[in-house]
């Protein structure tokens, strides 16, 4: 099968594409023929080292994890799935990923691809909506009424955050350029800011929950946002605690693991017509380099998909 590999730790010149040996499945997994994969940063800080202390890899390493396509082959202790599903998954990090023409899968990583979804955007949800979906509902606890900041509204995480929060009720804030403004209305945002217009403390009335997206600078703004006991809910920097307490408020750290659950809760609300993925860009194997370079400019509306095979 294709795939594309890295054997060492580097720039985008690392980025091979091979023909290898499709992967040989365990009793819990299925084997996956990919349709389309999805591009997030963690897949270039991955490739550049930066969580090679947090995730040892062996080489070569096949990237991705975020995937779609049809079951193929099953394990043995498989009973979920069958030969021709379509299924979609954010797979566990620690394997070989999804730039490929097939992947290993254990069985309670994937979940049945929404008949709403066509295969990009079923790739293009899992990683990202897993993401939106804990911090704002598994962490932050969300309710109808609470005031929710987002910073970077456009972005892959961002734009499945604010739909995911309209959904609950809550009343949406969220930051972009001014480029991006007329987008975030689209999304369902109520107040759309443009960060460079003013400081947000200006801007932004005290708000119950924020998601940061963009870690540094803006997350400690972010802090006099808050009101008494909120709760800022990070996917980039560890929140520091005792600048929280200063604040009277609550700092999180997510990581996300594999959730079919949350995958489920993603698929209601696509059915319900509460959630649709945003896809800016498509890719392929060949052009995966590009892919990557789109990715590290940052200025990405939505998501970046490498469709692998005809639909």
């Amino acid at each position: 099968m294709r795939a594309v590999q890295i054997q060492q730790y580097g720039g985008t010149d690392t980025l091979k594409l091979e023909n290898i040996v499709a992967p040989k499945i365990n009793d819990d997994d299925i084997l996956v023929l990919v349709k389309s994969a999805s591009v997030n940063p963690v897949d270039w800080k991955i490739r550049e080292g930066y969580l090679q202390t947090f995730i040892p890899y062996d080489m070569p390493l096949t990237l991705g994890w975020d995937v779609s396509g049809v079951v193929a082959e099953v394990g043995s202790k498989v009973t979920k799935f069958k030969v021709g599903d379509e299924v979609f998954s954010r797979p566990a990090i620690n394997r070989n990923g999804s730039y490929a023409e097939y992947i290993a899968v254990k069985e309670d990583e994937a979940e049945f691809k929404s008949p709403k979804l066509n295969f990009s955007q079923a790739a293009a949800l899992p990683l990202a909506g897993i993401t939106a979906w804990q911090c704002l509902v598994d962490v932050a606890d969300v309710k109808a009424g609470d005031r929710v900041l987002i910073h970077a509204g456009a972005g892959g995480v961002g734009h499945l955050a604010i739909q995911i929060a309209k959904a609950k009720g809550a009343t949406v804030i969220s930051t972009a350029s001014k480029a991006n403004q007329a987008l975030l209305v689209e999304l369902g945002t109520d107040q759309a800011v443009d960060y460079t217009a003013a400081p947000l403390s200006e801007q932004i009335q005290p708000v119950d929950i924020v998601i940061d997206t963009m870690g540094g600078d803006v997350q400690q703004q972010s802090w006099g946002l808050l009101k008494p006991d909120g709760i800022l809910v990070s996917v980039v920097d560890q929140p520091d605690e005792e600048v929280a307490k200063a604040h009277y408020a609550r700092g999180a750290f997510v990581f996300i693991d594999p959730s079919s659950r949350i995958l489920r809760e993603l698929n209601s609300l696509v059915e319900n017509d509460e959630l649709t993925p945003l896809i800016e860009h498509h890719f392929t194997l060949e052009t995966v380099v590009e892919a990557h370079l789109q990715s590290q400019s940052g200025r990405t509306r939505g998501k970046i998909v490498i469709d692998v095979a005809e639909s």
